[in-house]
């Protein structure tokens, strides 16, 4: 039974409303929590394939590096030698090549991986090693090599071979140095003159998932990409100069020289980290539905407040009047529309879960709200009220770059329609309201 002092304060009951719609913000944060713990199980199964098949790669070189000797001291101040890099960049490195996507399964989520076939071209000039201050006598000219950065290993499909001007060498695993790359292949270059312009080119055919990234070595790099993916994220430190975007595929072309990098044309050891400058494209998913939930859960906050206000503004309004307990039910009713939009969302295109979840949220509502006001009129405010909520929060969701302006104008809107039908009310007198004027009939 309902307590006198609850019925007779209207002071009172606005502050158990607003203690419970401060209780509700614990499950409405609990919600959130499940959505960042499905995304967690989601990347762990990307993860888990990606790591089979090939994680997102990058593509750094070739680097062509000469060893050297110099003298060091140890910490008993003996003088020993040691063995030294001076690594030199390409004049000229060109890539071309195409993304072959596919999208495979893991339960039910979705991991988007590719196949890649690239062609590397570019060249040398003769080395120039002054300003390395290292005599020319102590480079080691025999035990030079090429080194091509591949982040992860496992995407290579096929042996790689190289064209050194008129010479074919096949790489081999492993870096002598890892001075500037970690991971990678290693060239030979015992048969090549150094002291000669050199060319070289090979193809490279390469599985990875998500992205695919380079590295802009040359001191003039150039890359073009083509594929039939729809939904292309450009990312690193380079935008590309020119891109076609479709329907159904996309083309990018990038121009980089050496003076848009941080790091010079040739230098000695481990001074500089190139793949900081790296560049690429990610494929995304074109509908990720754990980032539109975790929006639409954002959301909470306003929509138990907007309709506990419609339920208060009835009392107020009406003389009619509404337990805590039901208010606490609708307010779970509520928070039941997040739970139903995620596991939909995990199975179905998002706005078909939309649209199942907010009809089963909206009729579940307007149902109990007839049953306990018994007022057909009422009952059809409280069912547009909620109507209007879920379509402006749905086109709030799809005008992402106008959300905040969109959420503004709503929000203002509603203000100024409460305070159209509050503004001849005599807060003064109606918070003291009679239990003879309130309870249902």
């Amino acid at each position: 039974m309902q307590t006198q002092w609850m019925k007779q304060s209207m002071g009172v009951r606005i502050l158990i409303i607003g203690f419970l719609i401060l209780v509700l913000l614990i499950p409405s944060a609990m919600i959130s929590s499940l959505i960042q713990e499905r995304q967690y199980r989601r990347d762990e199964a990307v993860l888990e394939v990606s790591q089979k098949w090939g994680q997102p790669q990058t593509l750094t070189g070739p680097i062509l590096t000469i060893p050297y000797t110099y003298a060091s001291t140890d910490k008993d101040e003996i003088i020993r030698s040691s063995i030294g890099y001076a690594h030199f960049l390409p004049e000229v490195l060109v890539i071309g090549g195409e993304l072959f996507p596919e999208i495979r399964k893991r339960g039910i989520y979705e991991v988007v991986l590719y196949g890649s076939s690239l062609n590397i071209e570019g060249g040398f000039l003769p080395l120039d090693l002054e300003d390395l201050k290292v005599p020319a006598s102590d480079f080691l000219w025999k035990d030079a090599f090429l080194s091509i950065g591949v982040s992860d290993m496992k995407g290579l499909k096929d042996q790689v071979s190289f064209q050194l001007n008129d010479q074919t060498i096949f790489a081999e695993s492993g870096l002598e140095t890892h001075d500037v790359i970690g991971t990678g292949l290693t060239i030979p270059l015992d048969t090549i003159n150094l002291k000669e312009k050199m060319t070289f080119s090979f193809d490279l055919e390469l599985n990875g998932s998500k992205g695919l990234s380079f590295t802009p070595l040359g001191k003039e790099t150039q890359v073009k990409i083509l594929s039939d993916w729809s939904n292309p994220s450009f990312i690193g430190e380079f935008l590309p100069t020119d891109h076609i975007i479709t329907e159904s595929n996309f083309t990018a072309k990038w121009k980089i020289l050496h003076l848009n990098r941080n790091f010079p044309q040739k230098w000695t050891g481990g001074k500089h980290n190139v793949s900081q400058a790296a560049f690429g494209v990610d494929l995304l998913v074109p509908v990720d539905e754990y980032q539109k939930n975790m929006r639409t859960a954002k959301y909470a906050f306003m929509f138990i407040g907007l309709t506990f206000l419609s339920f208060f503004m009835i009392e107020l309004l009406n003389r009619k009047m509404i337990h805590p307990i039901q208010y606490l039910l609708i307010g779970f009713s509520l928070l039941v529309f997040y739970t139903l939009l995620l596991s939909f969302s995990e199975h179905m295109v998002f706005q078909y879960a939309y649209l199942i979840s907010s009809v089963a949220t909206i009729g579940l509502i307007t149902s109990y709200t007839k049953a306990v006001l018994k007022d057909n009129q009422q009952t059809g405010i409280i069912l547009a009220i909620l109507v209007f909520l879920y379509v402006y929060l749905y086109i709030v969701l799809q005008l992402q770059d106008f959300a905040l302006l969109i959420g503004s104008i709503g929000l203002f809107v509603i203000l100024s329609v409460v305070m159209y039908l509050t503004r001849k009310i005599d807060w003064f007198s109606t918070l003291k309201l009679q239990s003879s004027d309130s309870g249902p009939k």
